[in-house]
Order: structure tokens, then sequence, then C-alpha cells
């Protein structure tokens, strides 16, 4: 259960705990001799007032069977609200005729001493007194003087006193944990920026940003030194990627750039050469033709690939993107042979972009669905408007994508399973890099059974003129 709570908590708690144990283990070894202290001085207090009580004690008959006593056992009692009985020699009661002062039931004395009973202290002496009525002829008899006190008075100190020290614990207890948490926050708050700055740097991916530095040199200043540390070495290396990537990008632009021209007069070459062979030396000229076409098909992936990378604009014009649809699937039919390709694609839904590229991303998750399904598999093409933003779907009912591709399946290269190195793993991350390069988006949705490819575009806006279309002077002049 510590182990879900934040540090701050975990040391507050701990702390608290600590304080909380000390203080216990205080209040029990004080709570012990505290009440030991105040028994002991009960008692003693009881035994001296008994004592008291049996030297100064007189009795005096009246002669009628009563006698008078001194001092006042009512008033004598009064302060400690103790309970005071006589008892001559014999056992039987001394009656002064008073029922001012009713003692309980404090049992016959037998023996001088101290004890407990019916919850009162009982101190119990034996005197010999002079009683007469005549003060010259006194008679010596022997009177039993039981002082009983209520336990009552002591149980409610010792009970009071629990009390306080149980709240003095758990008060410092209390204190102790909000001291705790306001000094494991200020402590914590070196690591709390920190951790501010590690988000920031996350959010922005910015690795120039550094962490603040604390004012002390301790173990958290240590730790801020070392993030910053790793901070540099981080910029340091995404730097030289970023430069490797740059000069990659580069390298594949320009080799994609210069192979077309060759490429374009070894394609017309192998046209007219195939026109002129027959038989076996027909079919290897029409074999090197195919992958004559396949590699100026990957050279133009990897163009628009690298003009993507390089944040190249699109050439931008009206395109409607229904006629796009149905010629892009028209184009992918020769490969569709043995599935069942139905396009729903009405004209008039227009988009800004370029025509060639949208062309390819149609194209592209055509070809994807052919290559990666069974034959008799049924795939549906469809362009629909909704709003400001016109949908482009590719589905099929075929065996769908495993769920561990789902993730990097618009990455480059990446070919799915069964693919026999038919596909370059580059025809997804190129409808990707159209998709948002038009201002779009690409997704996977979900779909039982098959895969279902949406690409969202911006719609045209109506009576918007053609991007590709100049602009008069005239019209290009603003009002003033």
């Amino acid at each position: 259960m510590l182990r879900r709570l934040s540090i701050r908590w975990r040391l507050a708690l701990v702390s608290a705990a600590l304080t909380f144990v000390v203080l216990l283990a205080f209040a029990i070894v004080y709570s012990q001799i505290t009440e030991s202290r105040i028994t002991a001085d009960f008692g003693s207090e009881t035994a001296t007032a008994a004592t008291k009580l049996s030297e100064q004690l007189t009795i005096t008959s009246n002669g009628t069977g009563t006698f008078t006593i001194q001092p006042s056992l009512s008033i004598y009692g009064a302060a400690n609200d103790a309970q005071i009985k006589l008892f001559w020699a014999d056992g039987q009661p001394v009656d002064d005729g008073s029922l001012r002062f009713v003692s309980p039931d404090l049992g016959r004395p037998t023996a001088p001493g101290s004890s407990r009973v019916s919850g009162y202290l009982v101190e119990t002496r034996f005197v010999r007194l002079a009683v007469s009525g005549d003060p010259a002829s006194p008679v010596r008899v022997g009177v039993w003087v039981q002082y009983a006190r209520p336990l009552t008075d002591l149980n409610e100190t010792i009970q009071r006193l629990r009390i306080l020290l149980a709240l003095g614990v758990l008060g410092g207890s209390l204190i102790a944990l909000a001291g705790a948490l306001i000094l494991a926050g200020r402590s914590l708050k070196p690591v709390t920026d920190i951790t501010e700055a590690a988000r920031s740097i996350t959010s922005t991916g910015d690795a120039t940003l550094r962490v603040p530095q604390p004012p002390n040199d301790d173990e958290v200043a240590e730790l801020a030194r070392t993030f910053d540390e790793m901070l540099e070495s981080l910029e340091s290396s995404q730097k030289q990627i970023e430069a490797a990537l740059e000069r990659q990008r580069e390298f594949v632009a320009d080799a994609s750039h210069e192979l077309r021209t060759p490429l374009t007069s070894v394609l017309a070459n192998l046209e007219l050469l195939s026109g002129e062979l027959e038989g076996d030396d027909r079919d290897a000229a029409e074999a090197a033709l195919r992958s004559t076409r396949r590699m100026r098909r990957i050279v133009a992936d990897l163009l628009l690939l690298a003009r993507s990378d390089a944040g190249s604009e699109p050439v931008r014009s009206r395109v409607d993107m229904g006629k796009v649809a149905a010629e892009a699937a028209a184009e992918a039919g020769s490969l569709a042979s043995g599935h069942e390709l139905t396009v729903d694609a009405p004209s008039g839904i227009e988009v800004s972009g370029d025509s060639d590229e949208l062309h390819r991303v149609v194209l592209n998750l055509v070809e994807n669905a052919t290559l990666h399904t069974p034959a008799g598999t049924r795939i549906t093409v469809r362009v629909e408007r909704d709003g400001a933003r016109v949908r482009v779907v590719v589905e099929d009912d075929g065996p769908g994508i495993p769920a561990d591709q789902r993730k990097r399946i618009f990455d480059r290269f990446v070919r799915q399973g069964g693919d026999s190195g038919r596909s370059t793993g580059l025809g997804l991350a190129i409808v990707r890099a159209v998709a948002e390069g038009h201002g779009g988006s690409v997704t996977l949705a979900d779909a039982a059974p098959g895969s279902r490819f949406v690409v969202e575009l911006p719609a045209a806006t109506p009576g918007a003129p053609d991007p590709s279309e100049p602009v008069s002077p005239q019209e290009s002049v603003r009002p003033q």
C-alpha cells in the first residue's frame, strides 16, 4: 500500500509513525510512573488523615446511650469526601445519635491496616480512649476507626491523565506528520522542478532545454547535473542523427532524381526491344521491362518520400477525388484478378491537392489489399464527403492485420506476413506521407473481419479559385 503513495507521503508517514512510537513509549513509562506516584500519594494522604483522626478522637457519653464525638466526623471527612465509621472493640458501632453522616458498609474491622472495600480505600486504626460522662473519672475503652476514601477520585484522576497523554501522543504525531509533509515538500521541491523540466522536454522534444540547478550542493544537485549532462549527450546525438538523416535524405533525393532519366531511357529501349524480339528473347525482354518498371516505381516512391521529409508542399489544384479514386481502382484492377473489386466514388467531391499523389494513395491502398488477401476477397473503394472533410475508405473482408503489426503498419519498409517479397514496404508509408502533406490523415480503423483504411482530406471550398490557375493583377489588388 505504501508503494502506491508518493515519496513525500511515505517520508511523512514514516516520520509520523516513528514519532508516534517514541511518544507512545514515553507516555506509557510516564503514565506508569505518574499513576504509581498518584496512587502512593492518595494512600499516604488517606493513611495520614486516618492516623490524625485517631490521635484527635474523643468520645463523651451523654448518659442516654448516645455519645458526643469530637472532632465532628462529617466535617473532618468532608475535605476528602471521606466516609468515617467507629466501632467498639467488640465490633459494635459507636452511635452518636446522628444520621447526618451515614457510612457505607465497609465490613467489620478485624485488624489495623489498609484495604480496598466496595470501591473505597479503607484505613483502619485501633485506639484506646477515655470515654465517660464525667471527665474526672474516664473509662478507657478500645475503639476501631475506619477512614474510607472513594477510589472514584483516584480513578478519575488516572483516567484524565491517560486521556491527556493519549491526546498528546495523537496531537504530537499529527504535528509531526504535518511538519514532515512540509519538510518533505520543501526537500523534494528541486526534484519536482526537475520533473517538470523533464516533462516539458518530453512534450516539446527540445533537447536544448536544461533542468534548474538547486542552490545546495547535495544529492539532488548531483542528480540535476547528471540530468543536464545526459541532455547534452542526447542533444549531441540528436544533432548527429539529424545530420545523418539529412544527408541520407539528400542522397535518396539526388539518387532518385538522377536515376529517373537513365531508367526512362532503359524503359523506352526495352519497350522497343520487346516489340522486335520473338520467343524466349521476347520473354526475357519483357521480364527485364517489368523489373525496370518496378525499379522506376521504387525510385518514384523514394523521391516522393524525400520530398515529404523535406517538407515540400505539393502542387495544389482542384481535384475530383471521386474521379481519381475510380481511375486508381481501374489501374489496380489488373492486380486484383480473383478479387471482387467494388467502387463507390461519385464525381464532384473535390479536394485541393496533387492529383498524381492522391492517385497513388488510392492505388497503394488497393494494391495493399490485393497483395495481402486471398483470392475471392471482396475489396471496396468508397469516397464520401462529411462536412468539411472528404473521406476515402478502402476496406476488405480478408484475414485482417495482426495486432502486433497494427502500430507499425505505416512505417517504412514494414511488410506484413505473407508478403513473400512482392512489395517494397513503402506503400502505406507513402499513403501517410501524402495524406499528411495534404493536411489530412490516414487511420487503420477497426473492422471485423478484414481491414479498413480511412483517409481524411480537407474538402475544397465551394467557389474558391483553383490554386493552380494564375491570378490576374487586377484580382490580386485589394481595395484599401
